[in-house]
């Protein structure tokens, strides 16, 4: 990639016998399993009302659903590649499963909201887990080459954010617990398909450190990819986890509405992006897209019932954008090997290091939006939202340098091999 010009996938997936679809068990196992791991993301989007009501709580008690499970996420950026590298991916895989399971089911017997905040940083961790080494998994199990396996991931991601808040919605409606169990047993679904389907992985010569993800962001463009991350995750968590109570909707009203956003969020981020890239370079694309995603939010914050509503789903398409590039920056940037001069780190502990730095703001977003509002406000949550997306295109374009790939033949698509998470979506 190249921070003037930047294609999409480097292989057809479609060229070749229509290999994306023909994939063997063990990829469609992990792939579907995926899907329910990204549902779990935005599963409580619908019912934060319902569970505010039903648990006696404050709209900043049940944001911190959120950040207690984006907090563990951050931390555990830091442990599973040090855990897979010395279990295998396979089992990695189990673990994450196995803990999403129990603690979803255990959010749904939550008697008071601390137990299950609690709850949900168990899961964070199990999806953490999960989803940090999947993309791996597929890639080396997959037939047709990287770009099929890779587009397979991430139309896993898209559908799990799109039908998250859908199955929130549909089961949230009947009572506000049963979206938790749902999980547990789809989940538990995945756990029997994995063992059954899935084989051991190799496991890499290399075993890694808890430290090497934090040395690894000593590379100034790794550093700079994440920084910038860190602003636009922060106006990203601001539409997801603060909104719903802005649009006071239904479960199926907001389900709907997240619903559609989502499915804006899957197009533009695996089929429109990699065009635009190919088109204006990434650095543009990605530069744009936050400056649109600035307006959006300001639209969305002092608009009325119907605007907000159609911006918080036009979101969708600029988060997807963002996503996108965000993910092929933090792997380009990393794109030598490590024993380069350049002193570029290997790609999954730079993706560890990454989204490290990234996952505190979608940690920090849902705690921060509902008590700016208390000390001011409706609006100015979004206001800060915006100014973060703002932010975060202003450290683009200043470390516009550090972010160039300058690596001949890049192939950030490829980096999957490596081991490196797509979950930096």
């Amino acid at each position: 990639m190249s921070g003037t010009k930047s294609g999409g996938h480097a292989d057809d997936p479609f060229q070749e016998g229509g290999s994306l679809l023909r994939q063997p068990k063990a990829v469609w196992a992990t792939a579907g399993a995926s899907v329910v791991a990204f549902m779990g993301i935005g599963l409580v989007d619908p019912i934060l009302p319902s569970i505010a009501r039903g648990l006696h709580a404050s709209d900043s008690q049940v944001s911190l659903l959120f950040t207690s499970y984006f907090l563990i996420t951050a931390f555990a950026m830091l442990v599973t590649g040090f855990v897979s590298s010395r279990i295998g991916g396979r089992r990695t895989l189990l673990a994450g499963l196995a803990l999403v399971v129990v603690f979803a089911a255990l959010s749904g017997m939550s008697g008071s909201v601390g137990e299950l905040v609690g709850f949900r940083a168990g899961w964070g961790l199990g999806n953490a887990l999960f989803v940090s080494t999947s993309l791996a998994v597929i890639v080396g199990a997959a037939a047709g080459g990287s770009a099929a396996a890779i587009l397979l991931y991430e139309s896993a991601l898209g559908l799990g954010m799109a039908c998250g808040p859908l199955l929130g919605a549909i089961l949230g409606d009947m009572k506000w617990r049963y979206p938790f169990f749902g999980t547990a047993v789809l989940m538990a679904i995945g756990f029997v398909a994995i063992t059954a389907f899935l084989k051991e992985q190799p496991r890499p010569a290399r075993k890694t450190s808890l430290l090497d993800p934090l040395r690894a962001l000593g590379h100034g463009g790794l550093a700079s990819a994440a920084v910038a991350a860190f602003f636009y995750n922060y106006a990203f968590f601001t539409v997801l986890a603060f909104t719903p109570f802005v649009l006071d909707m239904s479960p199926y009203s907001s389900g709907g509405v997240f619903f559609a956003w989502g499915v804006l969020l899957a197009v533009f981020s695996v089929l429109v992006a990699p065009r635009l890239q190919h088109r204006f370079g990434s650095l543009k694309v990605l530069g744009g897209s936050l400056l649109l995603l600035a307006a959006d939010l300001l639209v969305l914050g002092y608009g009325d019932h119907t605007t907000a509503v159609v911006c918080t789903v036009l979101s969708g398409a600029f988060i997807g954008l963002n996503n996108t590039v965000f993910t092929e920056l933090a792997l380009g940037v990393s794109d030598a090997p490590p024993d380069s001069v350049r002193g570029y780190p290997q790609r999954p502990v730079a993706s560890a290091g990454y989204n490290f730095v990234r996952w505190f703001a979608a940690a920090a977003a849902p705690f921060l939006a509902p008590r700016i509002e208390e000390w001011t406000d409706l609006h100015v949550p979004f206001v800060v939202a915006a100014a973060a997306a703002v932010t975060g295109a202003g450290i683009v374009a200043v470390r516009r340098r550090t972010l160039t790939i300058e690596a001949a033949e890049p192939a950030p698509r490829h980096a999957a091999q490596d081991g490196v998470s797509a979950f930096a979506n």
